[in-house]
């Protein structure tokens, strides 16, 4: 059975993710995973000063969101009280956005006991050994082979898809940026491509107006095609 999403756990999510992106403002689908938890969790840091909503630059008519000063304070309250955990799936980039938390702002003070239900924090879904895509030591396996590409990229996919409610039109940088350094970045290209030629998914286009120049050199250039910035997924 899957872990209650608890008000605490919920509102640290979300102020380290909004943390984690650094550029703000931002819309909530960048942010906010899907979820009643979460909306409530939102709304009460909204409400307590945490955080602060602004018209969205990017899109008109539609609301984005600031991380207050009280909201970073809230932040490394919550990382330190020893009743939150980590109990569901995360990506590496929340990961390393709290690997980053803690070098930069010198928080130890972390729950070091993980839960009975959750004896690790699990970063992808790529295999059925257990162990996430970490090695006995550690350390970060690489992907290996066009079909444990193909698994793990379709897993990101849908796990993306799912905690953001991206009505199955997710961009190509997230999921690159969650698989990391565990392929070099034309082997991620050229697998995908491959991907879209078996029919697995689509690639397709974007209003460039609405792309920041780091989420554009994480997407997709097809020599002769032009950019490709989402992925839908076909099967």
């Amino acid at each position: 059975m899957a872990s209650k999403i608890t008000p605490l756990y919920a509102k640290t999510r979300i102020l380290l993710q909004l943390w984690a992106l650094e550029k703000t403002p931002v819309a909530k689908s960048h942010f906010v995973p899907n979820g009643k938890a979460y909306k409530a969790a939102l709304e009460k840091l909204v409400e307590d000063g945490s955080l602060a909503e602004t018209p969205n630059p990017k899109k008109k008519g539609s609301i984005a969101y600031l991380l207050a000063d009280s909201g970073k304070t809230k932040l490394a309250e919550s990382l330190a009280d020893k009743a939150f955990e980590f109990s569901t799936m995360i990506g590496q980039q929340t990961t390393n956005a709290l690997l980053h938390w803690i070098r930069t702002t010198g928080v130890t003070d972390l729950p070091s006991e993980p839960s009975k239900q959750q004896a690790t924090v699990p970063i992808h879904q790529n295999g059925s050994n257990g162990n996430n895509g970490n090695g006995s030591n550690g350390k970060v396996s690489q992907i290996s082979s066009y079909r444990e590409f193909t698994e793990t990229a379709l897993n990101t996919y849908d796990q993306l898809n799912r905690d953001y409610n991206l009505d199955d039109l997710v961009p190509i940088y997230r999921i690159r940026r969650e698989i990391g350094d565990r392929l070099p970045r034309q082997q991620f290209n050229e697998w995908l491509l491959e991907i879209q030629a078996n029919d697995l998914v689509q690639l397709m286009g974007s209003n460039l107006s609405d792309v920041t120049a780091d989420q554009m050199e994480d997407s997709l250039t097809i020599p002769g095609a032009g950019a490709r910035f989402f992925v839908k997924r076909l099967s």
